[in-house]
């Protein structure tokens, strides 16, 4: 796993509370749902290929 992806997820984490909790204080509570939401997709989608590549070398690892 890079670095750099950690340091992305970090950041998507940081600017989605920020933004989360600035459209909380101003009343828009949908809004704030599904900017956490499009973060947590965003995220979802970096990641799902490191663990297609993990189940891949678990299922080689156990058919030898």
């Amino acid at each position: 796993m890079e670095v750099n992806l950690i340091f992305k997820i970090a950041a998507v984490g940081i600017l989605v509370s920020v933004l989360s909790q600035v459209l909380k204080h101003s009343g828009r509570d949908e809004q704030a749902f599904l900017t956490s939401l499009a973060g947590l997709i965003l995220v979802l989608f970096w990641i799902v290929p490191y663990i297609y590549e993990l189940f891949g070398s678990i299922r080689q690892l156990f058919m030898l």
